[in-house]
């Protein structure tokens, strides 16, 4: 594998406080492997492993499903990166990435039931991780794509789609854009408004926001725009990418040009996930009555003390404010759903039934605090779970 990397060093020098609470915690690791059966004498070994184990091999040998059956894979998923687009930290590598990975895979079990393992990768050369993935494959039940750059992430999933038959999910894509249309749905329920009223504009055509996008057409939003450091993403441009101008066929129907303050100019919802400061001038020309989903971590593009001046509801990826678009709150069910049935894919429906069930956990107890549960509450899990299942049913995915 080529294990040449840019843009990060695997070496820091900067004195950490290694006796600080955090470290403390991560010491060791954050996961284990644990049996699920008894090892207590000879008998039980027998049975566990050889001889006993052989006739398990032999009849799946004979009948490849039965692996579903008779081992882990069904229950498991791979949370896989390359450390090119870590949370906020950016290309760090697959060493210093394994600490998330980790958390990611103690999220899906604390939240979703699922086991998953952390899988870093030493590159970063779009065909050696689809071709590395693929070989991993048969021990999994379904692989979760994390922290991958954009456009490369796009591309990837794109492939493993076409070559496996279990469920491939990038969460920064996916993800973050079924969390944040179950809070736009509550946001409209809470004002009495429809999606197909709302001119949105999403600040970042990186992986969240080409998924918010897509997802907001596919739920019947009135309109919605997105920019990127040039401005306006629109059928125009010269400079765009293969994805960026796939995007711009389906977007911007209002034939926006220019800054993202212009396009901000009467709009009825912002999304931002790209990171720097919106002046409060932006927002102050929004519609009244706006929606603001300012997601960068760990600093807002529009802190929420401005935003409150002149939206009715308030968004941002922080669990020290309200409404936090996290997204624990989605793929944790996502893949126990699919899992449960066994699905081979996860479909757009499945991502639509799943912001639908996310959204209805809290549609009696709306507020402009809370129009999105929080990630510990226990009915979000089993209500995405259900809603993901029936839907992989429903489009004839499931298997089980």
């Amino acid at each position: 594998m080529n294990s040449t990397r840019t843009g990060h060093t695997e070496q820091d020098t900067t004195t950490r406080d290694t006796g600080s609470p955090v470290f403390a915690l991560h010491r060791g690791g954050k996961l284990a492997v644990a049996a699920t059966v008894p090892l207590r004498d000879a008998a039980d070994l027998s049975l566990a492993y050889t001889p006993g184990v052989a006739e398990v091999c032999t009849a799946i040998a004979e009948q490849p499903e039965l692996v579903d059956e008779y081992t882990w894979k069904s229950k498991v998923v791979a949370v896989v990166t390359d450390g090119t687009a870590v949370l906020g930290l950016g290309d760090i590598g697959p060493r210093a990435s394994l600490p998330v990975m980790e958390g990611k895979a103690i999220l899906f079990k604390q939240f979703g039931g699922v086991d998953a393992v952390p899988i870093a990768l030493d590159c970063t050369d779009v065909d050696e991780i689809v071709e590395t993935v693929v070989r991993l494959a048969p021990s999994f039940g379904g692989i979760n794509l994390e922290d991958i750059s954009a456009p490369r992430c796009f591309e990837i999933e794109d492939r493993l789609k076409e070559r496996l038959d279990i469920p491939v999910f990038h969460d920064d894509q996916h993800g973050t854009a079924v969390v944040t249309l179950a809070a736009l749905r509550n946001a409209c329920a809470l004002t009495g408004r429809s999606l197909g009223e709302l001119r949105a504009v999403i600040s970042g055509a990186g992986a969240a926001g080409v998924a918010i996008a897509r997802i907001l057409v596919e739920a019947g939003i009135g309109d919605v725009a997105v920019t990127d450091r040039k401005g306006v993403v629109h059928a125009e441009r010269e400079d765009l990418n293969p994805v960026k101008r796939m995007l711009a066929g389906y977007t911007n129907k209002a034939g926006l040009s220019g800054s993202l303050e212009t396009a901000m100019a009467g709009a009825d919802v912002f999304i931002g996930v790209s990171g720097g400061t919106v002046p409060e001038a932006a927002v102050a020309t929004m519609a009244p009555g706006a929606f603001v989903f300012a997601m960068a971590n760990p600093n807002p593009e529009i802190h929420p003390d401005i935003a409150r001046k002149y939206a009715a509801v308030v968004a941002t990826g922080r669990s020290d404010f309200p409404n936090q678009i996290n997204n624990v709150l989605a793929f944790p069910g996502i893949f126990a759903g699919a899992l449960q049935v066994r699905a081979s894919a996860i479909t757009e429906g499945m991502k639509l039934a799943a912001a639908e069930a996310l959204a209805a956990v809290v549609a009696g107890e709306l507020s402009a605090d809370r129009v999105i549960p929080s990630p510990f509450d226990p009915r979000v899990g089993p209500a995405v779970t259900a809603a993901v299942a029936a839907a992989a049913r429903a489009e004839g995915v499931a298997r089980a």
